[in-house]
């Protein structure tokens, strides 16, 4: 019988990214995107589905009054909860889901700096993992691949095997309290190693190839 987490459904926005490979001075998920900063078109496709209440926003402590400041000057105020980073992005989406008192329920951790994001497939990830208890957007690889040995020789594997991962990844909370109980791995590089890790599986939900993370100067490039 599939639970009903309707009213306890959460999010966990992390945006930590620096601004180096966007060659600025000014962090990448407060470089302006048709005038309104990238993390506040971020948030506001979260806050179409949820209330502002359900939503955690994980930034580092330095960059928090840029964010209220940038938050004056666009008019945009909500009740979405500021929480203070860690080193890493485990340790950031740990603090996050510190900061969510519920016991039971679905959260959505998401990259700041995804934009692009759709209410339909933020929606679809809640849907999913009530259902299955993990939701982890993906879409197909385009491209040949090729696997590259130490020794630099390489051969041709089937693509069809592979996806590239994107977020949101939603997590019934419980199982994501569980998984977030170990130390930090060095193979943790999203939410979804971490629930493997714990045991727990994985499904995979069909994102978009403008779902982009925008991390290059290029990503920018037509907008």
């Amino acid at each position: 019988m599939v639970q009903s987490f309707s009213e306890s459904r959460f999010a966990i926005i992390v945006a930590g990214g620096s601004g180096s490979r966007m060659k600025s001075d000014v962090p990448k998920q407060f470089l302006l995107l048709g005038g309104k900063s990238i993390l506040q078109r971020t948030v506001e496709q979260f806050l179409a589905v949820l209330p502002a209440s359900h939503i955690r926003l994980v930034l580092p402590a330095r960059d928090q009054l840029i964010w209220t400041s940038l938050c004056d000057q666009h008019n945009f105020h909500c009740d979405v909860q500021l929480v203070t980073g860690g080193a890493t992005r485990f340790q950031s989406v740990r603090n996050g889901l510190n900061a969510v008192s519920a016991a039971e329920g679905l959260v959505a951790v998401h990259d700041g700096v995804r934009p692009f994001i759709t209410t339909d497939i933020i929606n679809h990830s809640f849907e999913t993992a009530a259902r299955t208890g993990s939701a982890v957007t993906c879409v197909p690889v385009k491209d040949s691949v090729r696997l590259v040995s130490s020794d630099g020789s390489s051969q041709a594997v089937d693509r069809s095997q592979y996806r590239l991962v994107q977020t949101p990844q939603t997590f019934r909370l419980d199982l994501f309290r569980q998984a977030f109980t170990v130390d930090e791995q060095p193979f943790f590089t999203d939410c979804a190693s971490v629930m493997e890790h714990a045991g727990f599986p994985i499904t995979l939900i069909e994102g978009s190839y403008e779902n982009i993370k925008i991390t290059t100067p290029d990503d920018l490039k037509g907008f």
